[in-house]
Order: C-alpha cells, then structure tokens, then sequence
C-alpha cells in the first residue's frame, strides 16, 4: 500500500476545507464564507475503495496562513509549520480568482524550504474566467513545484485527478486507519465545530471571529437520545446580545440547524442545550488559549 500524510496549506479561506471534504466524499471538517474558519489540524482521511486498498491519504487539514494580529493568530500559524515536518507531499492551494500576492509567496518560500514534494492546486476555476486561470497557472509555475492542477473543490472538478497526482508521490507505508474511517476528530470536537458552523455566517465584522464553542457534557440515554451542553464563548457583553439574537432568535436557529446535522452525524436525536458566556480578550490571553485547547 501506498499512504502518507498530506497537508493541505494556503492563505485564508482558498478553500482548503472544501477540498477536503471532497477528498473524503463526507464532511470532516466545517466550511464558511469567512476567513480563518479552520482553527484546529484536522485529519481526513481517504482508503481506495475495497478489500484491498492500493492507498490511504491521511489529509491534513489546516488553518489559513496570514499575519498574525494576536496570540491565537501566532499559534495556528505555528499549527500549520509544524505539519509540514510530518508532510509526505504538500497541496499548496491558491486561489484562482484572486491574484497570487505577498502572502503566497510567502507560504511558497516556506514550503521550498521544507524540501516537500508540492503539488499546487489552482482553485475556484469554476468562478474564475479562463484567463485569470491561465494567470494564475503561470505566475504559480515560477514556485518550479512538482505538479500543478486547475479545481474547483466546490464541484469536485479536477478532485481525481489531484488524487492521482498524490498518490504518485507517496511512500509505500502501513495504513494508518482501518477502512471506514474518515476522521481522527474527537467526537467533542466535531460537534463544537458544526455548532460554530451555524453562527459564522449569520455574525459581521469581526464577531465570527471572537466566538468560540466548547461541549461540556455528552451523554447517551439508555433509549438512545444524546444529550450535548455546550458553551458558546465570546469575547465582549456586548456581542453575547448579538449571537443570543432578538428574543433568542439567532441561538434558536442556530442550534436547531446543528441539531439536525449532529442527528445525521451521531445517528440518533440529540437534545442540544447551548449557553452563551463571556470570556474577555480570550484570544490574547496564553493561559486561556492553553485551557480551549490551542496548546
């Protein structure tokens, strides 16, 4: 068998996660409109189909590369470096509507010098003209990197062939997880995730970015239902009004949302109980970001 691990690397919201929930063929990782939604390294994983796998790709999902403005900022950026330290190939992706700038370059320098083999994927063509495309290849193709493919996540064009290319370029190696398996992901952080999915979108400015979700309890009944409290955390008084909404409005549609993908997920109902709290400048404060689990 063929298997390795592959992160997935580029600026904010390029569209890595969508990537990756393509690969997989199921989601394992949530998807937003806003920049910086991925905060954590995030596996997913894809076996060839049957009883004998020729390949497994551990993916590993990470957070956008930018300049940080705080100390959560600096840590997902050091998340990010140290994967590539465990990178069998690299996909560097970049976006095909947007033109290549400071920042990946940047990520571009930092791959050569990790001495991965790199595969760059120019992604969003199915919204891009032909032209800003072919820019895009062009510019990209002065990085020299190994392989170099057109996508479009969102639709799945070009997902076989970014396949093909990887496996070309692992390792022959054990698999990593047995069949079926899509993700390493606590079970805890999944569902943190999805509940913080529903918010993103609905909240301006910078708001998306101060909130943050936790599960205290999770437990099943004897007949099956699952009980989730959870705790939505902000950073100001005043931005815990705006995610509670008018009424409770947006934490009710919201959590109704998540509830109705947590039962796809988990297979059974879920009674999913959500608290808004405060947490000042949470973002900034090291010993806090230790105890939400950006170690």
């Amino acid at each position: 068998m063929k298997s390795g691990f592959v992160p997935v690397v580029g600026r904010p919201n390029v569209g890595k996660s969508t990537l990756v929930n393509a690969m997989v063929g199921s989601k394992v990782t949530i998807t937003s409109s806003r920049p910086q939604t991925t905060r954590n390294v995030i596996r997913g994983v894809v076996t060839e189909p049957g009883d004998d796998p020729g390949f497994q790709i551990v993916l590993v999902d990470t957070p956008g590369l930018h300049k940080p403005r705080n100390e959560l900022g600096a840590r997902l950026n050091t998340l990010v470096y140290g994967t590539l330290g465990e990178a069998d190939v690299v996909v560097f992706m970049i976006d095909a509507s947007m033109p290549v700038g400071p920042g990946d370059r940047l990520i571009a320098e930092r791959l050569n010098d990790a001495g991965s083999e790199v595969i760059v994927v120019v992604n969003k063509v199915d919204t891009a003209g032909k032209g800003e495309v072919v820019r895009q290849l062009s510019e990209a193709g002065e990085w020299d990197f190994a392989a170099y493919i057109p996508l479009s996540a969102r639709v799945g064009a070009g997902v076989p062939e970014l396949v093909s290319e990887i496996v070309d370029r692992l390792p022959e190696g054990p698999a990593y997880y047995p069949p079926g398996v899509t993700t390493d992901q606590p079970e805890e952080l999944v569902i943190a995730e999805i509940v913080r999915e529903k918010f993103l979108d609905r909240l301006r400015e910078e708001l998306p970015h101060s909130l943050i979700v936790l599960v205290e309890d999770l437990e099943q009944r004897e007949n099956g239902l699952i009980d989730i409290a959870a705790d939505v955390i902000v950073e100001r008084k005043s931005q815990k009004g705006i995610v509670i909404g008018k009424g409770g409005s947006l934490l009710k549609t919201a959590g109704t949302e998540a509830r109705h993908d947590l039962e796809a997920l988990l297979g059974n109902r879920v009674n999913l109980s959500l608290q808004v709290k405060v947490e000042p400048d949470w973002q900034r404060r090291p010993q806090l970001l230790d105890r939400l689990g950006f170690e």
